[in-house]
């Protein structure tokens, strides 16, 4: 049998030979019509790629909240959609050096970021921090000595007798973080037999946030627009944790480099690093960070 296509295109130059019956050219003139008005709304319509593209995104979980609003903009902005999978950042790197097909990793520490970078699995030059995270200690479940409901204080971990959920210190930034916090004050081996450890920084968020855990160290940002923190939420000192600098990388693997150099360029942007000041986390700045940072996490892990 003829292809189908064909009697169009006979069609399409008998008109422009002027041999098209009257009766069709009125046909082939609105298909043209359609597609220069298609054409003319992709190249001239603000905020639309002609190429718009999927981009697999590796976040760590605690960032996974922010990513899925700035999702949204970053879509409108320039048409690119992103397919997100999160979890801790020591399980997203296992899955990365063993060949996830991911284009972007955002983790929620440096090390790692650096780790692949190392390994030559990123595009040269992507590695930047996009975040700087803060921990906090929530109470929502504590009782204090007189038994009435009050936030709990760093003080208060040196008789506190419950349970307390951290993430997993040897997978989740902010568990390293948590174990430090608990090291520097002394408490870590009294509360080993007393911790419950998420799988990642959201799962320990969970414990809390579901009343089975009475408390737990947590990301701030995990709090910002939680509507049922009661405003239980002491703020650690930063000096009781390295920096929690919180890096994103192109993977070397990516098949679409120029649609994630324009995602970083998005996170990056004035605009946007103000939304996520606004989430929970602290302006990216270098010189916040310690310089023995990595080598400190890695003695640790």
């Amino acid at each position: 049998m003829p292809r189908r296509h064909g009697g169009t295109e006979k069609r399409k130059n008998l008109f422009l030979c002027g041999s098209v019956p009257p009766w069709q050219k009125e046909e082939v003139i609105q298909g043209q019509f359609l597609r220069t008005l298609f054409l003319a709304f992709l190249l001239f319509c603000p905020g639309v790629s002609v190429f718009a593209v999927e981009l697999k995104v590796a976040v760590a979980a605690n960032f996974k909240p922010s990513l899925e609003v700035l999702a949204k903009a970053f879509e409108a902005e320039t048409g690119h959609r992103l397919l997100i999978s999160s979890a801790s950042t020591g399980v997203l790197y296992n899955q990365i050096t063993h060949g996830a097909p991911f284009d972007i990793f955002l983790s929620a520490d440096s090390l790692r970021a650096e780790l692949l970078e190392k390994k030559g699995l990123t595009l040269e030059g992507s590695r930047h921090p996009y975040a700087l995270g803060g921990l906090v200690l929530w109470s929502p479940g504590f009782s204090g000595k007189d038994d009435q409901d009050k936030t709990m204080t760093l003080e208060d971990l040196a008789f506190y007798k419950g349970r307390l959920a951290i993430a997993n210190p040897a997978t989740a930034p902010y568990g390293l973080a948590a174990r430090q916090v608990l090291e520097k004050l002394g408490f870590w081996s009294s509360f080993r037999s007393r911790l419950v450890q998420g799988a990642s920084i959201q799962q320990a968020w969970q414990f809390v946030a579901s009343g089975n855990i009475p408390a737990g160290l947590v990301a701030k940002a995990q709090l910002v627009d939680h509507k049922n923190n009661d405003g239980h939420i002491f703020s650690i000192p930063a000096t009781l944790y390295d920096p929690i600098q919180q890096d994103l990388v192109i993977l070397k693997r990516t098949r679409q480099p120029e649609a994630a150099k324009a995602f970083v360029a998005f996170i990056l942007s004035p605009s946007v690093q103000s939304t996520i000041a606004k989430q929970g986390y602290f302006p990216v700045s270098t010189t916040m960070v310690d310089k023995t940072t990595s080598e400190n996490r890695r003695k640790a892990l």
